[in-house]
């Protein structure tokens, strides 16, 4: 059961290109990626962290390559893992010439930090031979040092100048298998950057606001700048950036997409922040299912309300609801029906059990 949503986002057209197996731009969904924290040489803590974002519902994830034996770690890492490996290269060139020839899927440069003309030919023709997608990574703490003097700061003009100087250099060497992002830790600055390159360029933007900080503060900010511009039709492809698990970072990048309608995957939690008027634990029930329910990949909406004020009618949206009762005895709604009293110290069983019941029924 779905909610037709107040607005629907129409997003912006841009072009489209591939990320491994993952299409970017169009009206293909709009991807969550993350970055693994282990060294890269440390091949089996690599690959268990891929899979374990990739599980957590990643679609792209990006890997540190600083020197010669993180490239060829690479190719033995890419062959267990089931999601595109994105190369994170800066300045070296012949790091990013291995990444491509090692099977990264794109490598995140910035073109002009690269170095000369004959340099950044060998790394373009290196991601052609090897169908490498690359991402011009536009970062407010790196502006180049001739950009930087014209603004005298990090403005959202000067990231804005330094995209399309960059994608100037991948287009005159007919390269156009590429994203863009312009990412600063300001909020404000971030999205003024993105409003502003979306206006000159259609290729597909790799949202963040980076060096976000830690969960909470880094999950807010990212919430408020990327929330606003997806609002908007802004946004091909997101990251969230914060001091914590990179699980963490696909949680909220999921959860972001999910409560704007552009993206459906796992239950849906509609809750209530609890009250005297609740009739069972609420806040705790919640965190219970959370843990429960978390291996439930199908798109199912379930609300849990402590009391009969607000609970009939969020039930009758959701796919699964539990209102609270007097005397422990609370209501069991399916499809948005009453179906049955459940006893307060039920719960738990009998939600976990309805929701995997309709997720198999919704996979058949």
């Amino acid at each position: 059961m779905s909610v037709r949503p107040f607005r629907d986002i129409k997003r912006r057209n841009t072009k489209v290109i591939n990320v491994g197996n993952v299409k970017i731009g169009g009206d293909n969904p709009i991807s969550v990626q993350s970055m693994t924290n282990t060294l890269t040489t440390d091949i089996k803590a690599t690959i268990k962290q891929i899979n374990d974002i990739a599980e957590e519902g990643a679609d792209i994830v990006r890997v540190s390559c600083p020197d010669k034996e993180s490239t060829i770690a690479l190719k033995e890492i890419i062959r267990h893992v089931s999601i595109p490996v994105v190369a994170d290269i800066h300045f070296h060139y012949k790091r990013a010439v291995e990444a491509a020839e090692n099977g990264a899927s794109c490598l995140r440069i910035n073109p002009g930090n690269i170095g000369d003309q004959k340099k950044i030919h060998e790394v373009l023709r290196a991601a052609k031979d090897n169908d490498c997608s690359i991402r011009i990574g536009v970062n407010a703490g790196s502006l180049e040092k001739d950009i930087l003097e014209k603004f005298k700061e990090p403005c959202p003009e000067a990231l804005v100048e330094s995209a399309e100087r960059n994608i100037k250099i991948l287009e005159d060497k007919d390269f156009f298998n590429f994203k863009i992002s312009v990412k600063s830790s300001d909020v404000f600055l971030s999205t003024a950057a993105y409003r502003q390159l979306s206006k000159v360029t259609d290729y597909p933007l790799h949202l963040g606001i980076t060096e976000a900080g830690g969960f909470i503060s880094g999950s807010i900010k990212s919430s408020i700048g990327l929330g606003s511009l997806l609002m908007d039709g802004i946004g091909d492809t997101i990251r969230i950036s914060l001091s914590d698990n990179p699980i963490e970072e696909v949680k909220i990048g999921n959860e972001i997409l999910k409560s704007l309608n552009l993206r459906n995957r796992g239950v849906k939690i509609i809750s209530c922040p609890s009250c005297a008027r609740q009739a069972f634990e609420v806040i705790s029930t919640v965190k219970t299912l959370e843990e429960k329910l978390a291996h439930i990949k199908t798109p199912i909406t379930l609300s849990i309300i402590g009391c009969v004020v607000n609970g009939p009618g969020e039930a009758a949206m959701t796919d699964v609801g539990i209102t609270g009762g007097g005397k422990g005895n609370n209501m069991l709604y399916l499809s948005g029906v009453q179906s049955k009293k459940v006893l307060t110290e039920d719960i738990i069983d009998k939600v976990v059990s309805e929701v995997e019941k309709k997720a198999s029924e919704l996979k058949n």
